[in-house]
């Protein structure tokens, strides 16, 4: 197995994909599939050979076994997955529009995903591994808010901390308790990967992408990758960026399926690139925006991307294969 490089923190939880677009009927029916932001990064790592250390929390109902089964299949070590007896499993309900595109409904009372404890990851973790991924998905409720932002304090010194904010209007209180909190955090965030809907709800605007991009690593983060859905994506990085200047790469085309989670491999693919030694930002784009067209092209986060195989279907020239 790779060396442990990469720490993933966050959300671990069901999504209940249905049987066809538009609101449920009575002729609809729903598959449990493995979500939640940081647990597909972390499994879309591993198929990419590039396994994680991930820090989440599972529930001992027969969801969360459901879930478990999905990491005990993998290379991701278990020392952060962490079993809790007085959680639920987070669920989310996905609908889909006749493009692919979906929404969601989360019933997440007592979720395990809302109960990460800080403290929990040891500074000797942070002192081996060179990049720590977070999720805003986990900055919305208590405890787990607190336990994220501190995990960003301390490997903020370490090592690279990246970001997906992650705006899903359900799980805040306010767009406003959004924006305070991903500002609040961004001085401690090297690599932000945010759609432009993301950033307009922390209040970042702007006339184009670059400009965008700029605004937003004015506040903190040495890189800032936009994503623009079917256009692509755009990179920005600051000199001290590991993935320095401007560099757009328009995507592939696929036959969309489902979208679902189609950021979180991009962010897969992005971690997995840079971590491997990639210092090009249009070559990472390209990595990365490969990783993400898969995963539209069946229904579930990481259904479709089964191996580095997958990839190579896009981009021939993968570093660390």
């Amino acid at each position: 197995m790779p060396d442990i490089d990469v720490l993933v923190a966050g959300d671990t939880l069901v999504d209940f994909l249905p049987s066809h677009e538009g609101p449920p009927d009575n002729d609809t029916s729903y598959v449990p599939r493995l979500g939640g932001s940081a647990a597909n990064v972390a499994i879309v790592l591993d198929r990419l050979d590039v396994p994680p250390l991930f820090w989440t929390r599972f529930a001992t109902d027969a969801f969360g076994s459901f879930l478990q089964g999905h990491f005990l299949e993998s290379n991701i070590p278990s020392e952060y997955l962490i079993t809790d007896d007085e959680a639920r499993t987070t669920l989310g309900v996905v609908s889909h529009d006749v493009s692919g595109e979906r929404s969601f409904e989360f019933y997440r009372a007592r979720g395990a995903d809302t109960r990460l404890e800080p403290g929990t990851v040891t500074d000797a973790t942070l002192d081996i591994v060179s990049w720590v991924h977070t999720t805003g998905v986990t900055m919305n409720v208590e405890p787990s808010r607190t336990a994220t932002l501190e995990l960003q304090e301390r490997a903020s010194d370490k090592c690279i901390v990246s970001m997906d904010p992650n705006w899903r209007p359900d799980l805040w209180e306010s767009r406003e308790d959004f924006a305070a909190v991903l500002r609040g955090a961004l001085s401690n965030v090297d690599f932000l990967v945010a759609s432009e809907e993301d950033l307009a709800a922390a209040g970042f605007t702007a006339e184009d992408p670059s400009t965008l991009a700029e605004t937003v690593a004015a506040n903190g983060p040495d890189t800032v990758v936009i994503t623009l859905g079917n256009a692509g994506a755009l990179c920005y990085g600051t000199s001290a960026s590991p993935i320095p200047g401007l560099a757009r790469h328009r995507g592939y085309e696929v036959d969309v399926v489902d979208t679902t989670g189609a950021g979180d491999a991009f962010f897969a693919g992005m971690i997995a690139s840079i971590t491997n030694g990639v210092e090009d930002p249009e070559r990472a784009l390209k990595l990365a925006n490969a990783v993400g067209a898969i995963a539209t092209t069946q229904p579930g986060a990481v259904t479709a991307l089964s191996s580095l195989d997958d990839v190579r279907q896009f981009h021939d020239n993968v570093p660390w294969a």
